[in-house]
C-alpha cells in the first residue's frame, strides 16, 4: 500500500491484501512501457544491475522480476519489494531459497532500507527478525514506518510506539535509536483525525529523507567503496596469516580445525599487529563457516605492495575523489524526487506548513499581526513608550515573560527592529509579540523576516517608472 501511496498508481504484478500477498521479490523500474520481465531473462540482461543474483538458482529466480512503468517518481529512484514476511519455521524452508542471504545483498547495494509495521500487527516473527539481522552493518540506511497509525487512538498510539521500539531493541542491538515515521501511508481518508498534524509531519519527512536520495548517492557509493577496501584488507591480513600457519606436509586439516576454533584469537592477535579496529573485521561466525570448506594451502601469502596501494588510495586518492563529486554537486541543478505524492508535498494550500507559523497571512492583503495588535498596543502602553517607542530594557521585561531563552528573545529581537535603531514602536513590539506566540505554539522561527511580516509603517513603497 505504501508503494501505491508513493507512486499514485499500481505496478504490473502488485497485490495488495491483509494477507502477506507479496511472494516475489519485485524490482520496480522505470520504463517506456508497462511491462514484467521474469527472474532468469533479468540476470542476463546486461543493461540491469541484477546479474550477481544469478547465483542464488532457479529457486529465488522464479520468485523475482522486475516490473517497469513509466512512472515520474521512478525516474529518479528504483524500489524492491521484498516478499511478506511469514512467521514459523515451516513456510520459511519451504521459500527454496536463503532469504536472508538475498536481503543481505539487496541490503549491501541499496541506499535506503525501510521496515514497514502496521499499528495493530506489532509482532516480530522468527522470519523477520533473522531478515533484520541480516541488514547488520547497514544500520545507516535503515528507516521504521509505522504505518496505518489513524487505526487507533493518541492513547493506544502511544502504547503501540513504546512496545514497538521495545522489540526492535531486541533485534537491533544498536545503542542509537532507530528513526520511526508515524502515519497512514495510503490514500484512503482518516480513521481518527485527532493526530493529522503528527502524520503530515511525518510524512513531510519521510518524503525529505527519501528525495534526498538522488542527490547523495555518489556519496554513498564512495563510502561503500571505502568500507569493501577496509575489508579487503583485513580479509588478505586473515588468509594470509592462516596461510602462514599451515604445515608443509603433515597435519594438514588437523590444524585448519584447530585455526577455525582460534579465529577470535587471531582477529585480536592481527588487530595489536597491524592497528586494525575491531569494527574493521569480518563476524567470527560467518567467517568459522566460510572458511570449513576453504582449502588453506592455496591461500596467497602477504602482499605489501597491494597493502600500501590500498592505504594510499584511502589516505590520498579518495579525498581528491571526494572534492570532484562536491565540485560536480554545485555545478549540477540539484536532483530530487518528483512526482506521485511527492508532488502533493510541493507549494499550494496543502503544502506543509502552508498557512502555518511564520508563513500564516503569506496570501492574505492585511498585515496578518493587525487583528492581535489591540491586545499589544494594551500592553506596548503599560512599558511607558517615549516618542511612540520603548527601549530594549522596558521590551525584555515584557518579553521574558514568556520564558522563552535569551538566545530565542535575541532572534526575536533581531526579527522585530525593522530599523535598526534598538527601540520599538507599536507595529515593530506587536511583531515581536506575534513571534513569540508562533515559537510558543511550536514553530520554528523564520532565518529572516518575510517579506508579509514587516510591518505596513517599515514597508518600502513601490517605486513607479516615470
Amino acid at each position: 500500500s505504501i508503494f501505491r501511496y508513493l507512486l499514485e498508481q499500481d505496478f504490473p504484478g502488485m497485490r495488495i491484501g491483509p494477507e502477506p500477498t507479496t511472494d516475489s521479490f519485485i524490482a520496480v523500474m522505470y520504463g517506456d512501457s508497462e511491462g514484467n520481465i521474469p527472474g532468469n531473462a533479468l540476470v542476463v540482461d546486461p543493461k540491469k544491475p541484477f546479474r550477481k543474483l544469478s547465483r542464488f538458482g532457479n529457486a529465488f529466480l522464479n520468485r523475482f522480476m522486475c516490473s517497469q512503468l513509466p512512472n515520474q517518481v521512478l525516474k529518479s529512484i528504483s524500489i524492491i519489494d521484498s516478499p511478506g514476511i511469514l512467521s514459523g519455521e515451516k513456510q520459511r524452508i519451504s521459500r527454496g531459497y536463503d532469504f536472508c542471504q538475498v536481503l543481505q545483498w539487496f541490503a549491501e547495494r541499496v541506499d535506503r532500507i525501510i521496515l514497514l509495521f502496521d499499528a495493530h500487527k506489532l509482532d516480530i516473527s522468527d522470519e523477520f527478525s533473522e531478515a533484520i539481522k541480516s541488514f547488520r552493518g547497514q544500520d545507516d540506511k535503515i528507516r521504521v514506518v509505522l504505518n496505518k497509525a489513524d487505526q487507533v487512538d493518541t492513547q493506544q498510539l502511544m502504547r503501540v510506539y513504546g512496545a514497538l521500539m521495545w522489540s526492535l531493541g531486541k533485534v537491533i542491538n544498536t545503542p542509537e535509536v532507530l528513526r520511526v515515521y508515524i502515519g497512514s501511508f495510503w490514500a484512503h481518508p482518516l480513521r481518527n483525525t485527532e493526530n493529522r498534524r503528527l502524520f503530515e509531519a511525518e510524512a513531510q519527512d519521510l518524503f525529505k529523507d527519501i528525495q534526498s536520495l538522488p542527490q547523495k548517492a555518489a556519496v554513498r557509493k564512495l563510502n561503500d567503496l571505502i568500507k569493501r577496501a577496509r575489508l579487503a584488507k583485513v580479509h588478505a591480513y586473515i588468509i594470509s596469516y592462516l596461510k602462514k600457519e599451515m604445515p608443509s606436509v603433515f597435519g594438514k586439516e588437523n590444524k585448519k580445525k584447530e585455526l577455525i576454533s582460534r579465529l577470535p584469537e587471531i582477529y585480536i592477535q592481527l588487530q595489536r599487529e597491524y592497528h586494525i579496529s575491531a569494527g574493521d573485521f569480518p563476524e567470527v561466525k560467518k567467517m568459522q563457516e566460510l572458511l570449513e570448506t576453504c582449502d588453506f594451502t592455496k591461500f596467497h601469502s602477504l602482499k605489501p605492495k597491494l597493502i600500501e596501494a590500498v592505504d594510499n588510495m584511502l589516505a590520498n586518492k579518495i579525498a581528491s575523489l571526494m572534492s570532484l563529486i562536491r565540485q560536480e554537486e554545485t555545478n549540477m541543478p540539484t536532483e530530487i524526487v518528483q512526482g506521485g505524492a511527492f508532488d502533493g508535498t510541493m507549494a499550494g494550500p496543502f503544502g506543509h506548513g502552508y498557512g502555518e507559523g511564520a508563513k500564516e497571512g503569506a496570501d492574505e492583503d492585511e498585515w496578518v499581526v493587525a487583528k492581535d495588535k489591540p491586545a499589544y498596543d494594551e500592553i506596548f502602553y503599560t512599558l511607558s513608550p517615549v516618542n511612540g517607542k520603548i527601549s530594549g530594557i522596558s521590551a525584555k521585561k515584557e518579553m521574558v515573560t514568556s520564558k522563552l531563552p535569551n538566545s530565542v528573545l535575541g532572534k526575536i529581537w533581531k526579527l522585530s527592529d525593522c530599523d535598526g535603531d534598538g527601540m520599538l514602536d507599536d507595529e515593530e513590539f506587536a511583531l515581536a509579540k506575534h513571534l513569540i506566540k508562533i515559537k510558543l505554539d511550536g514553530y520554528e522561527l523564520p532565518g529572516t523576516l518575510p517579506s508579509h511580516l514587516v510591518p505596513p509603517s517599515h514597508r518600502k513603497p513601490f517605486q513607479t517608472a516615470e
